[in-house]
């Protein structure tokens, strides 16, 4: 019986990779992501003494813009577009006022311990987070992997059972586009992952006391994205298992990496700058940020056109793969569906 299981491990090289080369890739990665030390926080330095102050500012203040003219209005601005981590206002006065945008909570901390340590010379005031509450990062992102986790495994389960059953096989004879099918098979999850979406946000909000400042038609516009693009992903992944076990193998293995690399648990800043990169590839990082920008921020819209773009970039992607690849698995049932059929009008 041990050698006989050996064997069939052996033979399936999804789960022998999942056992070796999963945890080899979560400890490289999470040893390179796990820092949660920002030591550089994108700052501008607006007012009279501008310039004179910005060459004073040590780590992590890194300055990236300097303007005389700037006002107290355009940096509350800066930040709420998360143009920049802080802002240090100067006047005639020897002190400074810092800025800083409190829903980025690392880089927060940073730059107020820092603030705090100058001797007075520069006095911070945190908006956005005043408290520095870690629920109000968290739950943004929170509403983000929820619905990751639902979307993508309850999409790549369902399918497959309904592969299983050979349902497959009566749709390939129906007159159905690839992707009418798809679209009839996302629609439902959908609707039900957009509701959950609804009362996880509402529950956040109210249990934790997170705000929601900003507009919740922005909100429900990269939500929508987002849930398209994992539905999206979760079709890809039924399309290429053959039973529940792989399709939730291979859900975990592209959701673990997000959770780890999309700045929900490690700033994004913070990492190395090998692994970073690969952050960028998922669409839970753009919903975190349009989720952290609508709730904390109240961030206008152009200041979330990146991550609504990319995530529609991806969306239209991920679709047309999964099209495509139904459209190769649809191809080769049709004529088993047919055979069927013509053998059950024969036995009547």
């Amino acid at each position: 019986m041990i050698l006989k299981e050996f064997l069939e491990l052996r033979r399936d090289r999804r789960t022998m990779a999942m056992i070796i080369a999963l945890p080899l890739l979560l400890l490289v990665v999470f040893g390179y992501a796990a820092n949660f030390s920002v030591t550089d926080v994108p700052t501008r330095v607006y007012g009279a003494r501008a310039q004179a102050v910005a060459g004073q500012l040590r780590a992590p203040f890194d300055v990236d813009g300097v303007d005389p003219a700037g006002t107290e209005e355009q940096a509350r601005d800066a930040l709420r577009a998360q143009d920049a981590g802080a802002v240090v206002l100067t006047t005639s006065a020897p002190s400074s006022k810092v800025l800083i945008d409190g829903s980025n909570l690392f880089a927060a901390q940073a730059a107020a311990s820092a603030a705090e340590a100058s001797g007075g010379t520069l006095v911070p005031e945190v908006l956005f987070n005043p408290e520095l509450k870690t629920s109000w990062m968290m739950v943004p992102a929170l509403v983000g992997m929820i619905m990751a986790f639902i979307g993508t495994i309850i999409t790549a389960i369902g399918l497959v059972r309904e592969r299983q059953a050979g349902t497959l096989e009566q749709l390939a004879v129906m007159p159905f586009k690839a992707s009418d099918v798809i679209v009839g098979k996302i629609a439902p999850y959908f609707v039900l992952a957009a509701f959950d979406m609804i009362l996880v946000t509402v529950l956040g909000c109210l249990v934790f006391g997170v705000p929601f400042a900003g507009n919740a038609a922005v909100f429900a516009l990269g939500a929508a994205l987002f849930l398209f693009t994992v539905l999206g992903i979760g079709v890809l992944i039924s399309s290429v298992s053959q039973n529940q076990g792989q399709a939730m193998q291979l859900a975990l293995l592209t959701l673990m990496p997000q959770i780890l690399l999309s700045g929900m648990i490690f700033p994004l800043s913070a990492m190395a700058a090998g692994v970073r990169w690969i952050g960028y590839l998922f669409p839970l990082t753009y919903f975190i940020m349009i989720s952290n920008g609508v709730m904390l921020r109240d961030a206008p819209l152009d200041s979330l056109a990146l991550p609504l773009g990319v995530l529609a970039g991806m969306a239209v992607l991920v679709f047309t793969f999964a099209v495509l690849r139904f459209r190769r698995d649809l191809a080769p049932a049709a004529p088993r569906a047919l055979e069927k059929a013509v053998a059950a009008g024969s036995a009547r």
